[in-house]
């Protein structure tokens, strides 16, 4: 774990300041120096700002008209409300807790587990859901920048020979090949920067082109399904989706750790400044996309906004091409933590010599992977509110609560205590019944799928 500076002067030290003496080997100094999370610390604020709204705003915001059309509009204003109000607490205690321990810094959402429920019980509890939600998301999202690839194609050239899906995903994936061997957080700060202009961009696009078509005639704020089974089931699907849409937390210790601390100026000020930032662009992303979408086509609205406006052909090109630059950004922040593990195995574990071949050779077979699974499965919106429910509405909405309560035990019946248990009742509902929708939503679209079309 990454130690903080040197030894506080002194005058400090007789205020019973506690600090910890680096105790690591040469060989685990190396190591560290290596790894990709704790290799730079020298971020700035606004650094975290945009690798922030990178992790958060997904492709994940043009199906949110869709989620809303399935909630209707009183759940749905309240589920998108909540959810910003709730993963902000919880972003914030995540903050809060990367050092609470003086001298020590949780560089890793896993390290903050082992510190709250013990060395093996931490890691069994974090790591299956991290990595389902980090692989997870650079599957989804391969997908996505592969559709989004097609759609431009098609849009700007609409009497083309039609290509296969399957070689936009390969085409958005040869970017990654490329980009996976930079080293760090901190080197993949202009890509990120980039993905974070470029999703507030195609947001604004998807509400603006909307305002500009006006309400549809006969436009229809009803539940689609003919059933109340379908509208149940559509509506736990729903819930998987708006999850999925404020899934950031599982990256922000990763970001928090490049951030330089002292004593006197811990890292979580500049994180926190860039947290509060990042989530104002979110609210900026989300509200007007998910409020004026539905309002404008109601529940005739498809679950990429984008394919419902159909033209202006130049600007929904445009858009698409936003999104592609935007995905590319958002899988490399999801894949950093992932190549990390799979670095920190190999040499801890395994004890290969850290080398840029070794970095080479298993960073494009992680590639390769997410590829191949994303061209074989791309059911998208089924898969979104599965995986949204199942392993990002714990590392997002309760986790943290549950860690802040085993470390810190607010007295029963506080404040602190109340709002904990408030998150993880919400956040428990929403992991059991979410998934539920988008299993159904899976079985039905994978009826009419076939492999490698």
């Amino acid at each position: 774990m990454g130690t903080q500076g040197p030894p506080p002067p002194n005058n400090l030290r007789g205020y019973g300041y506690q600090w910890q003496v680096d105790e690591r080997t040469a060989r685990e100094k190396e190591i560290d120096d290596w790894l990709p999370i704790t290799s730079s610390r020298n971020a700035k604020w606004w650094y975290s700002a945009f690798h922030n709204v990178t992790a958060m705003v997904g492709a994940g915001v043009l199906s949110l008209p869709y989620a809303m059309s399935e909630l209707g509009w009183g759940p749905g204003v309240v589920v998108l409300v909540l959810s910003w109000i709730i993963t902000l607490y919880t972003l914030w205690q995540m903050v809060e807790m990367h050092e609470m321990v003086p001298g020590k810094r949780f560089d890793r959402y896993h390290e903050l587990g082992q510190h709250a429920f013990g060395e093996k019980l931490g890691l069994y509890i974090v790591v299956p859901q991290q990595l389902v939600v980090e692989v997870g998301v650079n599957i989804v999202y391969m997908v996505t920048g592969g559709k989004s690839l097609k759609k431009f194609h098609d849009t700007v050239c609409s009497t083309c020979k039609p290509i296969k899906q399957t070689y936009f995903i390969m085409i958005f994936a040869s970017v990654h090949f490329v980009l996976s061997h930079l080293p760090n957080f901190n080197s993949i700060s202009g890509v990120s920067l980039a993905a974070a202009v470029m999703s507030l961009s195609y947001s604004t696009i998807a509400w603006g082109a909307s305002v500009d078509k006006g309400v549809q005639e006969n436009v229809d704020y009803g539940y689609k399904a003919r059933s109340t089974a379908g509208t149940v089931f559509n509506f736990f699907s729903a819930l998987g989706d708006v999850a999925f849409a404020y899934a950031g937390h599982n990256v922000v210790l990763e970001i928090q750790a490049t951030i330089p601390s002292t004593p006197e100026k811990p890292s979580k000020g500049p994180m926190w400044r860039g947290v509060i930032v990042a989530y104002i662009v979110v609210a900026l992303c989300y509200f007007p996309v998910a409020l004026i979408g539905y309002w404008m086509f109601g529940n005739s609205v498809s679950d990429n906004i984008l394919i419902t406006l159909e033209n202006p052909a130049w600007l929904i090109a445009m858009a698409n091409m936003f999104v592609v630059i935007h995905v590319i950004g958002s899988y490399q922040i999801y894949a950093m933590p992932v190549f990390d593990m799979i670095e920190t195995v190999l040499v801890k574990k395994l004890h290969f010599r850290p080398s840029f071949l070794l970095r080479f050779i298993s960073r494009n077979i992680y590639v390769a992977f997410t590829m191949f699974v994303g061209i074989t499965f791309p059911f998208f919106g089924g898969l979104l509110g599965f995986f949204g429910g199942f392993a990002f509405a714990p590392t997002t909405y309760f986790l943290p609560c549950i860690m802040w309560l085993a470390i810190y035990k607010p007295k029963r019946y506080s404040l602190s205590w109340i709002t904990n248990w408030i998150c993880i009742i919400l956040g428990v509902l929403l992991m059991v019944l979410s998934p539920i929708g988008g299993l159904r939503q899976i079985i039905l679209q994978a009826k009419g799928y076939e492999f490698y079309s």
